[in-house]
């Protein structure tokens, strides 16, 4: 499974990954997030993946 990252650049530590494809359709700000880039689960914590399969996304600490 590949994800995508989106940075919102007001807090860039922070990264939102979403299942690839999905872009941001439920998030009232998505205006403020930019895509960022597409990663496979390999290159992500098994925990982060796990929480983007069972919510739909998941917020990471990019510092």
């Amino acid at each position: 499974m590949d994800y995508d990252l989106y940075i919102n650049p007001k807090k860039a530590s922070v990264g939102l990954y979403v299942r690839k494809g999905a872009g941001l359709p439920d998030l009232g700000e998505a205006k403020d997030w930019v895509f960022d880039g597409s990663f496979g689960q390999a290159n992500l914590p098994a925990q982060l993946g796990k929480e983007i399969e069972a919510k739909g996304h998941a917020f990471r600490d990019m510092d």
